[in-house]
Parts: C-alpha cells; structure tokens; sequence
C-alpha cells in the first residue's frame, strides 16, 4: 500500500537528506516487500522516522509519545502522517491493542523505537519491552535499524541540526521462536535487536 503525500515529498526528502547530513542508506534490501513488520531503530533525532521511511514503499505506522499530540500543528501533522499515542511512563494497552489491529488485520508496518526517547549521548540506551513482545506475540519478525551519526548533527538541546553525515543501516530482519514463552522471547529477541543496531554504530 502507497502512502501519496510522502510518494510526493519522499524525493525531496531524500535530496535534501544527502546534500545536507551526506545521508547513506545501507542494507535497504533487508526490507521485506510484504507481511507484518515491526521495526525497531534506535533513536538519535527528532527526523529519524523520517529518515529511516525514505526506502520503505510501504505503509508505515509510528507508535510516538503522546505529548506530541498535544502540541499545535505538530501534533495534526503526525496524525497525517500516521502516528498513534503512547505513554512511555507506563504500559499502555490502548496502543499495545492498535499495532496488534494493524499488524493482524492490515499486514502493516509499525515503526517503535525501543529507548522510548532521544539518546543523550549518541550511544544506544535500554531496550523497553514492549515492541518486542508485539513481535513475540504475534510472531513478527522485527527490523533492527541502525542510525549513526544522528546525535552529532541534532543533540538535544539543539534547537536546529547542524550539517554532518547520517548513515542508517537496515539489518535483516529477526524471526521469532514461536514455541518459546511469549516473555522469554520477547527479552531474547530486544537482546539479539541492541547487539545488532550497537554494531553497527560503532564502526
């Protein structure tokens, strides 16, 4: 399933991502064409589910936090774009129930990032649990997506980025045991997920 506005805006995007973060987009072939799909990057600045759409023809979906929505312009422009709230100071099974609609009845793609926030630091932080056992439940694969370079163009604190070089690689993705305990699963697939994506960001 196309998404039209960003079809339209997607080249522009991607331009204006090369000339001015030196953007690289590596592994795109790891991405699957179709089924069910959690993706799962770290996070590292405020463009990062937009630049880690760019080489995804498909529907994407983004779990984001749900003080955003609160904010003017902001907030009706993530919902344009396909974002749904979540609390990330506790369980939330309102979102929980909406990825898992998505993902049993359209065969989507949603996007979570694992951290819940922003790197401080650049380095990958804790995994929380909760994209992991979506996957485990309904065992779909998960996307590991590595952005490096992030944090040093756009810390926090930093109102606007500053030019720089952004690489972000898509690994392939991470089936599930589904006889393993859905939990047990859950912690061994955040586990294979961070080891991954923290690989790759320090070469």
């Amino acid at each position: 399933m196309r998404t039209p506005i960003l079809d339209l805006f997607r080249p522009v995007v991607r331009s204006v991502s090369r000339l001015y973060f030196g953007l690289e987009l590596r592994g795109v072939e790891h991405i699957p064409a179709r089924g069910p799909l959690v993706i799962v990057p770290n996070h590292q600045t405020f463009a990062d589910p937009v630049l880690v759409t760019i080489p995804i023809r498909r529907r994407v979906y983004y779990m984001a936090w749900r003080r955003l929505f609160r904010i003017p312009v902001l907030g009706r422009t993530i919902r344009l774009l396909r974002a749904f709230p979540v609390h990330l100071d506790a369980r939330d099974p309102g979102a929980l129930r909406e990825a898992r609609r998505l993902l049993v009845d359209q065969d989507a793609v949603v996007m979570i990032f694992p951290e819940g926030g922003r790197s401080k630091d650049g380095t990958v932080g804790h995994f929380h649990l909760g994209a992991f056992r979506l996957a485990a439940s309904l065992g779909v694969p998960a996307l590991p997506v590595t952005i490096a370079g992030g944090h040093e163009s756009w810390p926090p604190g930093r109102r606007l980025p500053r030019r720089g070089r952004i690489t972000i690689t898509y690994h392939p993705p991470l089936s599930i045991d589904t006889t393993a305990d859905p939990r047990a699963a859950a912690r061994e697939l955040a586990e294979r997920a961070r080891a991954v994506i923290a690989s790759a960001l320090a070469r």
